[in-house]
């Protein structure tokens, strides 16, 4: 079995618990900071885990948790009471945790005596690290492989792990003023009255016994470190939102700080970031999530984007392997750090996925209009056209002109969409579609390739690629809208069956048909009011199936959930398609759900509807922060603008129709071309300060693409 066989839905998370994350390492901890050995708990670095044991005793007990915050996505604060010896709820001890994820772990720890007399504390830190991978403990499988060994030295405490792949995996702890033991670390000592004392505990990974570059120490700066500076950076690089709408400017500011701490870098090119899917269970690049996380993230920063495209070019598919699915020219679904899948970015990938190929031709060419510069654009047209080829000569399994999927083994994902979960894809009745399956918004997707690939054709005045690219949009277009439209239904299907079938499920899924402009104007009303009926639009979002669906299940990954990032995609397509009352109502219920969530929008919540319940019900499973459902309120944002910049044009859109709940928009800092603009709206009307030159402002919305290319 291959890593990426297990279950896409993130396994079980414990409630209350505390994630701290930056770049693929992550934590999760307990409200009162331990670690808990068993479970999801724990400390990962490059998808292995290097601590699953961090229990704190205080002169024999815990402590009581007081609070629990995270003031930053890679730190977390707590705050707790030292339990006294004999059980009284009264003691002087107060104890101040900090800890900080990176390369390692670095958890400062501050005990303070209130007290009017000295304070004798044996102090006792009990760590152990099974070292296992990331899916092992997805899966329940932790611990399965390679033999622990501990060695306690005088200053370090080294827990190493040999697996069957040849790979060590290792970790070592220490703190200043600490006796080493084979369990852990102690401390002997006594704590002025009115006083503290403090101490560094560090966890430093260790790959085939080698230490990484710039791990925690106990006397660097911590905005010093190379997570400290990354994040120093990127709040200084965003935009600056500024909201009359509390909650929005609140969410806003969040969504930024989680795709911060989301990026993930490349140790070849240091200062090339991607976007990882999520945390804690999909810290790592995936083709589709990641394309469009860095789409929808525009606003925020294109260079996320092209971080994504630069790093997935480099992963194309150069051959046809069974196992991993690869194949030329096609895009990775997944890759990974951990033993089990290679030690480096582009170590290991899996190729299993339908969609990233077409999304990244589509993403290359909406990067184009940002005007981020011509140089990183040419360098990946090649990728482009390769990733086309493969659309052509293996996407399209039988030659009918659509993108079908099948795994050629026993161990990939059987579904390779977006909804790639065992039961995602179901006929009306409930009943489970058979591969190959032609998904309507992988057609959607290929669509949207072709259209961009003649778009930057045109740019570079290449004629007969323009040309060919546009007339093979316009024949999927045609045979799309001929081959997916139910006409009694009015909506598209979900799919095409191994027979040709329409899988009639009526999904979400042709709302991303509508954002690329797949969709026919003639059925885009009938569209439009199918996903904003009862049985689709929960008040809160836009549901995955819908409610009189045979499969139906409000509490189901894929089959009547919520997803902001599907949400937010369908709303932009009923924003393209002119329906602004309803794109604008769709908005203003993700938002309001977000509120909800504290701001930070999870990867799906559950499908009741918001009559039935005051507030959105959680899913128990689900990501946070991750990557397209931090991106979703960017997005959000962006077509309430209908800020729309197209350099290839000379031109910036922007026609805002915001509600006038949310009051005044102003965004500070956002980078457009090569230069740092201000875009500030209300209702509808808005302004733009520090045009690039030669860059023209109109007040009216994008013009469809497909006008101009198809007359």
């Amino acid at each position: 079995m291959t890593a990426w066989n297990a279950d896409p839905e993130a396994g079980t998370s414990e409630f209350g618990a505390v994630t701290v994350v930056e770049g693929s390492s992550f934590c999760i901890s307990g409200h009162t900071g331990d670690i808990h050995g068993g479970g999801a708990q724990g400390a990962y670095f490059q998808d292995t885990r290097i601590v699953s044991r961090w229990l704190l005793r205080i002169n024999g007990a815990f402590r009581e948790p007081l609070v629990a915050r995270n003031p930053t996505a890679f730190q977390a604060e707590f705050v707790g009471r030292a339990l006294s010896a004999d059980g009284k709820f009264d003691s002087p001890l107060v104890v101040q945790h900090q800890r900080h994820v990176g390369h390692g772990l670095r958890d400062d720890i501050t005990i303070r005596n209130y007290s009017g007399n000295d304070a004798p504390c044996e102090i006792d830190l009990k760590v152990d690290a099974d070292l296992a991978d990331l899916f092992d403990v997805k899966g329940g499988r932790a611990g399965t492989s390679g033999t622990v060994v501990r060695t306690a030295h005088k200053r370090e405490l080294i827990i190493e792990s040999a697996h069957p792949s040849g790979q060590r995996r290792g970790v070592a702890f220490r703190a200043s003023g600490s006796k080493t033991t084979a369990e852990g670390l102690t401390f002997h000592v006594t704590i002025p009255a009115r006083s503290q004392w403090t101490t560094s505990i560090i966890a430093i990974p260790l790959t085939n016994g080698e230490r990484p570059q710039e791990p925690f120490t106990e006397t660097t700066p911590l905005h010093h470190t190379p997570g400290g500076r990354r994040h120093a950076a990127w709040e200084e690089h965003v935009p600056r939102i500024s909201v009359s709408d509390a909650n929005v400017e609140d969410v806003m500011e969040k969504s930024q700080r989680d795709l911060g701490s989301l990026r993930i870098f490349d140790p070849a090119h240091p200062g090339r970031a991607a976007v990882a899917a999520g945390a804690p269970w999909f810290m790592a690049l995936f083709g589709r999530d990641s394309l469009l996380a860095s789409y929808m993230s525009l606003m925020v920063d294109p260079n996320l984007a092209a971080g994504t495209l630069q790093t997935l070019a480099a992963l194309q598919g150069s051959k046809v392997d069974i196992d991993s699915e690869e194949e030329p020219g096609r895009m990775p679904h997944e890759v990974r750090l951990g033993v089990t899948a290679g030690l480096a970015l582009g170590g290991t990938a899996y190729y299993g996925t339908a969609d990233a190929t077409p999304l990244f031709v589509s993403t290359l060419g909406e990067l184009s209009r940002w005007g981020l510069g011509s140089d990183i654009i040419d360098s990946l047209l090649p990728h482009a056209d390769r990733a086309i080829e493969w659309m052509e000569q293996y996407g399209d399994r039988d030659g009918d002109g659509f993108i079908e999927y099948q795994r050629p083994n026993e161990h990939g994902l059987v579904n390779q969409g977006w909804k790639d979960s065992w039961d995602g894809i179901n006929f009306a009745d409930g009943r489970m579609a058979e591969t190959p399956i032609a998904l309507c918004e992988v057609q959607a997707y290929a669509y949207a390739a072709y259209v961009a690939r003649s778009l930057l054709a045109r740019a570079a005045g290449d004629t007969a690629v323009e040309r060919r690219c546009a007339d093979r949009a316009a024949a999927l277009k045609a045979a799309f809208n001929e081959a997916f439209w139910l006409p009694d239904q009015g909506y598209f299907a979900l799919a095409l069956d191994k027979d040709k079938k329409p899988v009639d499920s009526c999904t979400s899924n042709m709302g991303h048909c509508l954002w690329v402009g797949i969709v026919d104007e003639d059925k885009a009303p009938l569209v439009a009011e199918r996903l904003m009926a009862p049985e689709m639009f929960t008040g809160w979002g836009i549901r995955t199936l819908g409610s009189d669906m045979g499969a139906y299940n409000p509490v189901s990954y894929h089959n009547g959930s919520v997803w902001p990032h599907d949400t937010a995609l369908a709303a932009t397509g009923l924003m393209r398609y002119g329906f602004v009352k309803e794109a604008s109502r769709v908005a203003s219920g993700l938002f309001d759900a977000a509120e909800h969530f504290g701001g930070q929008l999870p990867e799906l919540f559950c499908g009741f509807d918001r009559t039935d319940f005051s507030e959105p019900v959680p899913y128990p499973t689900a990501c946070s922060p991750q990557a397209w459902a931090a991106a979703a309120p960017v997005q959000l944002a962006r077509i309430l603008l209908r800020f729309d910049p197209d350099f290839t044009r000379n031109v910036l859109h922007l026609a805002p129709i915001l509600p006038d709940s949310l009051g005044m928009f102003k965004a500070d800092n956002v980078l457009l071309g090569r230069s740092r603009i201000t875009v500030e709206a209300t209702g509808s009307s808005g302004t733009v300060t520090g045009l690039p030159a030669g860059l023209e402002l109109r007040s009216d919305p994008r013009p469809p693409l497909t006008g101009d290319l198809f007359g």
